[in-house]
């Protein structure tokens, strides 16, 4: 009995390591493509790009990194039960909360590691391009306007997202309802 016991958890185990690693691996295919596109969109973007413009590029894939990894750490700190309640009562969005909730881990990962993460590597390539132009209307080396472009970008993402973190914690349940009502839309769920 008790070595029935065991192979049944060995074999859960074993499913479950199994699920993780075709999970990290889909993950990984999908960061690829992610990457990719928007990585050409960016360049063609980008592409003799005025000084204004590129900085509203920089800034909007800042600022997209920062709200997905706050989705990504309000799922995780949101409690599921109020939701369960709003699904009983038929609101919008709270079988998406449920859902998103229940698959916390694996959304946190995709919404702060691959989107987040992205953003980061695309603004840091679109960064170049704004470099240039600093150089090109200042009159300032290359390596002192990379420099300047490199600590800005990196400044307003880590100070963006260690503002975020304590009010996705605190508020995780509002903000993952929000998220949830806005992908609601696009699916059943």
């Amino acid at each position: 009995m008790k070595k029935e016991i065991k192979n049944q958890l060995e074999d859960k185990k074993k499913a479950k390591l199994k699920a993780n690693l075709k999970w990290s691996l889909s993950l990984t295919v999908v960061a690829a493509i992610i990457s990719v596109t928007l990585s050409f969109i960016s360049e063609i973007a980008m592409k003799d790009v005025s000084l204004l413009i590129g900085v509203i590029v920089i800034l909007s894939f800042i600022g997209i990194g920062i709200i997905f990894d706050m989705v990504g750490v309000a799922v995780t700190s949101a409690d599921e039960a109020p939701f369960h309640a709003m699904r009983s009562k038929r609101v919008k969005g709270a079988n998406m909360a449920v859902t998103l909730k229940k698959s916390a881990n694996k959304v946190s990962s995709f919404c702060c590691d691959v989107i987040g993460d992205i953003c980061g590597i695309i603004s840091g390539a679109a960064g170049v391009a704004v470099a240039a132009q600093i150089t090109k209307i200042f009159g300032i080396s290359t390596l002192v306007s990379s420099l300047i472009v490199t600590g800005m970008i990196a400044a307003l993402t880590i100070g963006g997202k260690s503002l975020e973190k304590p009010a996705a914690i605190n508020n995780g349940n509002k903000i993952l309802y929000q998220f949830a009502k806005i992908l609601s839309i696009f699916s059943k769920a």
